[in-house]
């Protein structure tokens, strides 16, 4: 089963990718920053608190498939609120299972860990990333698209908070692989990432 695992920073296009590569491949795709948003809408529908780990854990053990496809996941709160709740171990060792038991049947998974702690064995690991206020641009364009009012700078703090959440936090930081294909997206469109991706996936599946 061929397994594909993409990382990378926020808003550097994981998911436009992961899909289009999903679709390319015939491979099922699973979106796993998902998981963590959906423990954090849990946790916030119970009036519980995302900084707090028992809450998250609560929530992360409780998700289910179905939990993933509710729009408000994409909010701007919602992901805010998820970035909070995935620093804790806890909460990423009650949806490891979740993620592994997709994987073993062959797929794309998207995340901050993918590559280093949830695949490491996949067929092909990408690290996907793009200048601070590119993502900005991006987020900022797809959060006004959901009705959302702020500004790029609004939206390029959060990011930075967001980055430095990631790439700091002890429980599986972001950080590409070892034998991760770098793919910086800055100033690609949709389709030449894609290209750019199959062509590195041809060349890793083929050997």
């Amino acid at each position: 089963m061929t397994v594909i695992a993409i990382d990378g920073t926020f808003a550097s296009g994981k998911g436009t990718l992961g899909k289009g590569l999903a679709a390319h491949y015939g491979l099922p795709y699973l979106d796993t920053g998902k998981l963590y948003r959906a423990a954090a809408k849990r946790v916030l529908d119970a009036g519980g608190d995302v900084e707090n780990s028992d809450d998250g854990t609560r929530a992360a053990k409780s998700i289910v498939a179905e939990d993933l496809s509710d729009p408000i996941l994409k909010s701007g709160p919602i992901g805010a609120a998820a970035s909070k709740v995935s620093v804790h171990p806890d909460v990423r060792a009650a949806l490891f299972d979740f993620q592994r038991n997709f994987a073993a049947k062959g797929g794309v998974l998207d995340g901050r860990d993918i590559g280093t702690v949830i695949c490491p064995g996949a067929d092909v690991k990408l690290y996907v990333t793009a200048t601070q206020i590119e993502r900005a641009k991006r987020r900022h364009a797809e959060l006004t698209g959901y009705g959302e009012t702020l500004s790029v700078d609004d939206v390029l703090a959060q990011l930075i908070e967001r980055d430095t959440r990631d790439s700091t936090r002890a429980a599986a930081p972001l950080k590409p692989a070892a034998d991760a294909h770098l793919l910086d997206t800055t100033g690609l469109g949709i389709a030449e990432v894609l290209q750019a991706a199959i062509e590195i996936c041809d060349a890793v599946l083929s050997r």
